[in-house]
């Protein structure tokens, strides 16, 4: 069982069938999922989910983390980064998924509907969900360099 419980997954409307798909997904495997995002297809701006999902991670305080779903992943990547105590990355790999909390202590997991299918998706949010940050002195260093940027 995957250190996290709780997963807040959102999207825009390119990511709204995957996200879907993956909270049943992820509510099967015995997480507790807050789903948000468009109830339909009908345009949305990834901007607004990023924020949400953003902000939901930062004030569970550790006990959360996120998944943000556009049409690449690289515009949510980059507007949940916006959001004060998030560290959002984009992954297309399964090395990448799990790296990336390791190392870089990661709260929330980019996906681009429009890249991955939901095979590959779903063994991406295992990996991410599943990985816990190595406590190791040169990833603790640099997380220290990325606290300070954001300061």
């Amino acid at each position: 069982m995957s250190p996290i419980s709780t997963v807040v997954i959102g999207s825009d409307h390119a990511g709204f069938h995957l996200r879907n798909e993956l909270a049943v997904f992820l509510t099967e495997r015995g997480f507790t999922v807050d789903n948000r995002g468009p109830q339909s297809e009908e345009e949305t701006d990834f901007p607004d989910a990023a924020q949400e999902v953003g902000q939901a991670v930062v004030d569970s305080a550790g006990s959360a983390r996120g998944i943000l779903i556009c049409g690449s992943g690289i515009g949510v990547s980059i507007a949940a980064n916006k959001v004060k105590g998030v560290r959002a990355a984009l992954a297309h790999d399964g090395y990448s998924a799990h790296q990336a909390v390791e190392h870089d202590d990661a709260n929330v997991l980019c996906l681009g509907a429009q890249v991955i299918g939901p095979w590959l998706a779903k063994d991406l949010v295992v990996s991410f969900l599943g990985a816990e940050l190595e406590h190791r002195e040169d990833f603790l260093r640099r997380l220290a360099k990325i606290d300070a940027l954001e300061a």
